[in-house]
């Protein structure tokens, strides 16, 4: 049995205060007026929330309401814990073109205070830390007494006993017992929990289609596991993520336990096999853009799945294929086999690149999404019409990354991490040794609701034998939208014998924005970038800085800048630029 003696308060009379967030002291509803003697706000804002609008009323039905008002209004104290309060009213004949009004005039009085806090759980959640620990410390002895924080402490227990599988939990004693002639409150809350039920076997329906042992490594819990409402709705998830199914069924009801044993029946049904999507796009890096993706979601009864994807714009087009096979477990591991073309005609630099590829990917146990990946490439390019040059590469690879964020589409905390390093060598099908490393890290934080602060450092860097037999894709540009905004998309590198930029064996990006939102879904920025591809790391860097304007779009974050380059012997000039996607 755990014991936890403390001061509670409490109550069952509603509380709608805290839905109506900020009103002035004294506010007219329609024709009622409340006016609460004193600094309590929060009850100025409860006693107007009880007693509610009235309009269109004489003065004569004002009169005959005005019990009605005191009484609302006494509730609404009562709520906050002030059971004894003078309640003075008088009615104001209007005018010819005002309408009479009803005042109230409220004097609190002393509150009722808690002098007893008395919560215990027994049974089997006694021992459960997840239960017991954190309970709500509000009302505490001593406090004013506040039914709504009483009612909050008393649902906790309950909605923990359902998501943690405690489901023959009751309150033996559920008592708040209030002496207005003393202005005291004493809270007793005995829970009885019972025995924690536990997980069963997961069955599937017959008619999925699928190799039952695919369907199986969704599935993260073993029989016998505690049962806990998360471990259901993430299987939920990971089979609808899984890109499978149009339904997903769970059934796991309490009252099908067989000795406490819930046992979970999955029915899933299948989506269309095939879907094709197209969509418009406008960056000022790249100009407007068309996207077309073909998917087949389901091969065989494994679960493989195949596709393709293209990109036109005007200075980019690719096109890439990929066939995919799902590993264990499927909601993360995979391997996927990709073959690629590429096109791009940027600035001064044209190329051609095919490519065939290998990806495995691991989800590690810290939470870290590993790739190693396996890519024989053939590049063909043109810098300026002054070095040309074909390589053929073979590239394995590994790249490490880790993104926490608390809201998928609009995160107020998180970061990302990303590392990745590839290579060749001449040795093994490739024309060039090469060494090349990337890294990344941007974080967000808010502080006070409307404040956010943005950061981001990005390097990177290519070892090699030969520099100028490094094919354009892998060398070093910055500049534009994602990099560093008031200069031209890829503009920043070193420039060849004609001034040509050409490309570094060195990246050094930082950025720091600060946003401000002034509305729903609308935010102000504030930025400065200083980077360059550069090929040594004490070479001079660029900045830029501005302003900008965010939308939180249903497709994620729209972003409207405009930058000044201050760096003129870098192109770095004044302009517009727009994105969109995730902020991390």
């Amino acid at each position: 049995m755990l014991s936890i003696n403390h001061v509670v308060t409490s109550g069952r009379v509603r509380l709608l205060a805290l839905f109506f967030a900020w009103c002035p002291l004294v506010s007219v509803a329609q024709q009622v007026e409340v006016r609460v003697e004193g600094e309590y706000p929060d009850l100025q804002t409860n006693a107007e929330a009880f007693v509610g609008e009235v309009e269109g009323r004489s003065a004569f039905s004002l009169r005959r309401y005005a019990p009605t008002a005191v009484g609302q209004a006494e509730k609404a104290l009562r709520a906050l814990g002030y059971y004894s309060p003078v309640i003075n009213w008088r009615v104001e004949e209007g005018d010819a073109d005002d309408l009479a009004r009803l005042i109230l005039v409220i004097t609190p009085g002393e509150p009722v205070r808690v002098v007893s806090r008395t919560v215990e759980i027994h049974g089997a959640a006694a021992s459960d830390p997840s239960f017991v620990d954190d309970l709500p410390a509000h009302p505490a002895e001593g406090n004013i007494l506040n039914h709504g924080e009483y009612s909050t402490l008393r649902d906790t227990i309950q909605t923990r006993a359902r998501r943690r599988g405690y489901f023959d939990g009751t309150f033996i004693t559920r008592t708040l017992e209030v002496d207005p002639e003393a202005r005291t409150a004493e809270v007793r809350l005995v829970f009885e929990s019972g025995d924690r039920y536990r997980l069963g076997e997961v069955t599937f329906e017959e008619g999925h289609y699928f190799e039952t042992g695919l369907l199986r490594d969704f599935v993260t819990f073993e029989p016998g596991t505690p049962y806990h409402t998360d471990e259901i709705a993430k299987l939920n998830r990971d089979l609808s993520n899984s890109g499978y199914f149009s339904v997903v069924d769970i059934d796991a009801r309490p009252s099908s336990a067989v000795d406490g044993v819930i046992p979970v029946q999955v029915a899933v049904s299948r989506r269309d096999r095939r879907s094709v999507s197209a969509g418009v796009g406008f960056s000022t890096d790249v100009g407007p853009r068309l996207r077309g993706t073909w998917r087949e979601h389901w091969i065989n009864p494994m679960g493989h799945k195949r596709g393709a994807e293209t990109e036109l714009s005007i200075p980019r087009q690719n096109l890439t294929t990929w066939y995919e096979l799902p590993l264990d477990p499927p909601m993360t591991d995979l391997i996927r086999l990709t073959a690629g073309y590429q096109r791009e005609d940027i600035e001064n630099v044209e190329s051609e690149r095919f490519t065939l590829g290998q990806q495995w990917q691991h989800q590690l146990d810290t939470g870290w999404l590993q790739v190693l990946s396996l890519r024989l490439e053939n590049e063909s390019y043109n810098i300026g019409n002054v070095e040309e040059g074909t390589s053929t590469l073979l590239l394995p690879g590994a790249g490490y990354s880790k993104l926490h964020v608390d809201h998928a589409l609009d995160p107020s905390q998180g970061y990302r991490l990303q590392f990745d390093v590839t290579g060749s060598h001449r040795a093994a099908l490739s024309d060039v040794d090469i060494l090349h490393v990337n890294a990344l890290a941007k974080g967000l934080f808010t502080v006070f609701g409307r404040h956010r602060f943005l950061g981001r450092v990005q390097f990177g860097g290519v070892a090699t034998n030969d520099f100028e037999d490094v094919p354009p894709s892998l060398r070093f540009f910055a500049g534009g939208d994602q990099s560093v905004r008031g200069y031209g998309y890829e503009t920043l590198s070193p420039d060849n014998d004609d001034g040509v930029p050409v490309g570094g064996r060195y990246l050094l990006v930082g950025s720091g924005e600060y946003q401000y939102q002034f509305a729903d879904k609308w935010r102000v920025a504030l930025f400065v970038d200083h980077g360059n591809a550069v090929n040594d790391l004490f070479d001079p860097l660029a900045t830029g800085a501005g302003i900008g304007l965010r939308w939180i779009s249903p497709v994620g974050s729209l972003r409207l800048d405009i930058a000044k380059g201050v760096n003129p012997e870098f192109g770095g000039e004044w302009r517009i630029h727009f994105s969109m996607g995730p902020e991390l």
